[in-house]
């Protein structure tokens, strides 16, 4: 029996996944992008694009293919995402598995003011102007406008369309990961007095934190949303295990 495997995806740790599950001879694997980057990394396995329409898009789709485990491997801010396929699981009766890694937790040295989001990130620079790096990518980059006093230094993936309204702003495309000196490097460089970054956690964009931890520079950290109660991993190697458990769980009894 072939498992029809769907995950959704976007994140470093999904590429991995599904190369990983599909190395399983009983398993077929499709990586869901939603096409949000525009030029993703190639994946490996056969990949859809684009988003299915809500939650009842996302349960006809898992009817129509038949698919047998969704697996949430979404990035930690795609809240929406992540809640409508634990609804459309639901509604399909389609089992679901969600992979999340664990976010960066403050330490000796750290300089964390916590926002719940980038409106309130931007409110929490405070009115006196300074050098702001804005490592949040695109997609919530226009809260900024609302403190147009600050010099920024805007890093994404793909082109700020359209540019911020803001006097004084360099962009910068690049994609990770970011080792902690070239990040220091890149601090020291453009005289930033502050960061507003996302708790992605991981290693790819750990980087920066190091680096504003050893130059003494404020982060403001914009808190993670909350996310559906489903089961769920904070590593590769331990969702493959359920996955394992879930279709062959004789053999994980030894029996």
């Amino acid at each position: 029996m072939t498992h029809r495997i769907l995950i959704l995806g976007g994140t470093t740790e999904a590429r991995q996944l599904a190369g990983k599950l599909a190395r399983r001879a009983d398993s077929s694997v499709t990586l869901s992008l939603a096409g949000r980057t525009e030029s993703p990394v190639a994946q490996g396995v056969p990949v859809r694009v684009g988003g299915f329409g809500g939650v009842d898009g996302l349960a006809a789709y898992l009817r129509e293919e038949h698919v047998d485990l969704l697996i949430d491997a979404t990035h930690p801010y795609a809240a929406r995402i992540s809640v409508n396929a634990a609804e459309a699981a639901r509604q399909a009766g389609v089992p679901i598995l969600a992979l999340r890694r664990p976010g960066w937790e403050p330490v000796a040295g750290d300089r964390w003011t916590l926002a719940d989001n980038a409106a309130e990130a931007a409110k929490a620079l405070g009115e006196a102007p300074r050098r702001v790096f804005l490592a949040i990518g695109r997609q919530e980059a226009g809260a900024f406008e609302a403190a147009p006093q600050h010099r920024y230094l805007i890093r994404s993936v793909d082109p700020v369309e359209p540019k911020l309204a803001v006097p004084d702003a360099l962009y910068l495309l690049a994609r990770g990961p970011f080792p902690e000196a070239d990040e220091r490097a890149l601090l020291e460089k453009h005289g930033i007095d502050a960061i507003v970054s996302k708790n992605s956690g991981g290693e790819a964009t750990f980087g920066k934190i190091t680096a504003a931890r050893a130059l003494g520079i404020e982060v403001v950290m914009i808190r993670r949303p909350t996310l559906p109660g489903v089961p769920s991993a904070e590593t590769v190697d331990a969702l493959a295990a359920m996955v394992d458990h879930l279709f062959d769980p004789v053999a994980e009894r030894g029996v």
